[in-house]
Protein backbone atom coordinates (compact mmCIF):
# COMPACT_ATOMS: atom_id res chain seq x y z
CA UNK A 1 0.00 0.00 0.00
CA UNK A 2 1.29 3.36 -1.11
CA UNK A 3 1.45 6.17 1.76
CA UNK A 4 -1.26 8.12 0.21
CA UNK A 5 -3.17 4.84 1.03
CA UNK A 6 -1.69 4.78 3.84
CA UNK A 7 -2.60 8.60 4.49
CA UNK A 8 -6.39 8.14 3.19
CA UNK A 9 -6.99 5.07 5.57
CA UNK A 10 -5.89 7.37 8.68
CA UNK A 11 -7.95 9.86 7.42
CA UNK A 12 -10.89 8.00 7.30
CA UNK A 13 -10.52 6.26 10.78
CA UNK A 14 -9.49 9.15 13.16
CA UNK A 15 -12.66 10.90 12.82
CA UNK A 16 -14.53 8.10 14.22
CA UNK A 17 -12.26 7.97 17.57
CA UNK A 18 -12.81 11.14 17.73
CA UNK A 19 -16.35 11.06 17.79
CA UNK A 20 -15.84 8.51 20.44
CA UNK A 21 -13.93 10.26 22.64
CA UNK A 22 -16.35 13.54 22.29
CA UNK A 23 -19.44 11.18 22.80
CA UNK A 24 -17.89 9.63 25.96
CA UNK A 25 -17.87 13.17 27.21
CA UNK A 26 -14.66 14.39 27.08
CA UNK A 27 -13.06 17.18 25.04
CA UNK A 28 -10.11 17.01 22.42
CA UNK A 29 -7.06 19.72 21.11
CA UNK A 30 -4.40 17.91 19.27
CA UNK A 31 -0.83 18.41 20.54
CA UNK A 32 1.71 16.44 17.39
CA UNK A 33 -0.75 16.52 14.25
CA UNK A 34 1.27 18.26 11.79
CA UNK A 35 4.73 17.96 12.96
CA UNK A 36 8.05 18.90 11.15
CA UNK A 37 10.32 18.79 14.11
CA UNK A 38 10.84 17.12 17.31
CA UNK A 39 10.13 13.59 17.04
CA UNK A 40 12.92 10.70 15.78
CA UNK A 41 13.95 10.52 11.98
CA UNK A 42 10.98 8.05 10.80
CA UNK A 43 7.94 9.88 12.97
CA UNK A 44 5.12 8.66 11.79
CA UNK A 45 4.36 12.45 12.67
CA UNK A 46 6.23 13.31 9.50
CA UNK A 47 4.49 10.78 7.61
CA UNK A 48 1.30 12.32 8.29
CA UNK A 49 0.10 8.91 9.94
CA UNK A 50 -0.47 10.09 13.70
CA UNK A 51 -1.61 12.57 15.56
CA UNK A 52 -1.39 12.99 19.80
CA UNK A 53 -4.29 14.04 21.09
CA UNK A 54 -4.90 15.83 24.21
CA UNK A 55 -7.46 14.78 26.47
CA UNK A 56 -9.90 16.84 29.09
CA UNK A 57 -12.62 16.07 31.21
CA UNK A 58 -14.50 18.72 32.77
CA UNK A 59 -11.80 21.45 31.94
CA UNK A 60 -8.78 19.36 33.43
CA UNK A 61 -6.11 17.91 31.23
CA UNK A 62 -5.61 14.31 31.41
CA UNK A 63 -1.95 13.47 30.69
CA UNK A 64 -1.65 9.60 31.69
CA UNK A 65 -1.33 6.61 29.69
CA UNK A 66 -3.97 5.57 31.94
CA UNK A 67 -6.09 8.18 30.92
CA UNK A 68 -6.42 7.32 27.27
CA UNK A 69 -6.82 3.58 27.49
CA UNK A 70 -10.27 2.98 26.96
CA UNK A 71 -9.68 5.23 23.41
CA UNK A 72 -6.38 3.77 22.67
CA UNK A 73 -8.29 -0.17 22.57
CA UNK A 74 -11.54 1.25 20.67
CA UNK A 75 -8.36 2.78 18.42
CA UNK A 76 -6.74 -0.49 17.85
CA UNK A 77 -9.94 -2.03 17.29
CA UNK A 78 -10.34 0.05 14.68
CA UNK A 79 -7.17 -1.50 12.92
CA UNK A 80 -4.79 1.44 14.82
CA UNK A 81 -1.64 1.66 17.24
CA UNK A 82 -1.70 3.13 20.30
CA UNK A 83 1.47 5.04 21.91
CA UNK A 84 0.13 3.38 24.94
CA UNK A 85 1.64 0.45 23.93
CA UNK A 86 5.16 1.72 24.38
CA UNK A 87 4.15 4.79 27.27
CA UNK A 88 3.42 7.71 25.13
CA UNK A 89 -0.88 7.40 25.87
CA UNK A 90 -1.84 10.06 23.79
CA UNK A 91 -0.15 9.20 20.40
CA UNK A 92 -2.19 7.58 18.08
CA UNK A 93 -0.97 6.34 14.26
CA UNK A 94 -1.77 3.93 11.35
CA UNK A 95 0.48 1.29 11.45
CA UNK A 96 2.81 1.62 13.80
CA UNK A 97 4.55 -0.91 16.46
CA UNK A 98 5.89 1.56 18.47
CA UNK A 99 9.80 1.55 17.57
CA UNK A 100 9.90 5.18 15.87
CA UNK A 101 7.10 7.27 16.97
Amino acid sequence: MTLRNEQSEFAKRLPLLLLYIIVQGYEITFGDFKATTGHSENSFHYKRLAADINLFKDGKYLKLTEDHKQFGLFWENLGGSWGGRWNDGNHYSWGEDGSSS
